[in-house]
């Protein structure tokens, strides 16, 4: 590749892990990195995840990431030039608007605590 390589990273940040891939300008994967995070079931049918949990495995993926296709050669210093994200869609979290901290773990999409709530509102 040359100097003037252009690379893309996504972060794909699901329900069980976290992964960051790195792709060349012709969508070759050149490298990745993958983490799992924690998966908290504080009641039943409850579903939670760290936030800083989650930020820390892309922190992760994406350095590993990144040094994995320096390693391979590829010069990812100057050309990764955008980073995509796909996520858990329905996954809730909240945060301080003072802080930047999250208030609670995030919510996932399969936890069923406000399931009573849709029902309610389905049938107005």
């Amino acid at each position: 590749m040359s100097k003037d390589a252009v690379f893309i990273g996504s972060i794909d940040q699901g329900t069980t892990s976290t992964r960051f891939i790195i792709y060349d300008q012709s969508a070759h994967a050149i490298a990745s990195h993958q983490i799992e995070f924690t998966q908290f079931y504080p009641k039943a049918g409850w579903v939670e995840h760290d936030p800083m949990e989650i930020l820390e495995s892309v922190r992760i993926c994406a350095a590993k990431a990144l040094d994995k296709a320096t390693a391979d050669g590829h010069n990812v210093d100057n050309g990764l030039k955008a980073i995509g994200l796909t996520n858990q869609r329905e996954t809730t979290l909240v945060w301080s608007k003072s802080t930047g901290c999250p208030l609670y773990n995030a919510i996932v999409w399969m936890d069923v605590r406000t399931s009573s709530i849709c029902r309610y509102l389905s049938l107005r």
